[in-house]
């Protein structure tokens, strides 16, 4: 979506909201195509007393696996962002501005990177998953295995003066 930056850079108070969809349906993370519905995108550009700010907020469904027991999950996430733009940076190492060469700002890159960078690194079916055994490969979360538990070699001796009691 393109945003005409300049009467909001021009005129103090002036504002402009938006509200959006991005389709993601052909985008990777992880190895998979998690995104099946449109990412929902809404907010506001501002200019408050000469400062320029970009606020959104972004709805989404995730559907791919647990990276623990590798069930199906469906999760609805929800981000919001806020950047300050600016057309001049004195100090071009400041990563807390966002510098805008041109007035006709296209928001769907700046939109995609945010989203990517604010998934979770690992995403789980419920917080208090047991993932699968490493042994026989059965979901942990269904029932325990019959496999029986290796003992560290380093504590092996202690388990002997347990098993001589």
């Amino acid at each position: 979506m393109f945003i005409e930056l300049e009467p909001i850079f021009n005129n103090v108070g002036e504002q402009k909201d938006f509200n959006f969809n991005i389709d993601l349906s052909d985008e990777e993370f992880d190895g998979i195509f998690p995104f099946k519905t449109p990412v929902m995108v809404a907010g506001v550009v501002k200019n408050s007393s000469g400062i320029v700010t970009l606020e959104y907020g972004v709805n989404l469904r995730y559907e791919g696996y647990c990276d623990r027991c590798a069930e199906e999950v469906v999760k609805d996430l929800k981000f919001d962002f806020d950047h300050t733009l600016v057309l001049s940076l004195n100090n071009e190492e400041n990563d807390d501005l966002m510098l805008i060469e041109d007035l006709h700002f296209e928001l769907d890159p700046l939109a995609i990177e945010d989203i990517f960078l604010s998934l979770p690194t690992k995403i789980l079916c419920s917080e208090n998953c047991a993932g699968l055994c490493t042994k026989c490969g059965k979901n942990l979360n269904h029932g325990a295995c019959d496999c029986e538990k290796e003992i560290d070699p380093r504590l092996a001796i202690l388990q002997q003066l347990l098993d001589n009691e």
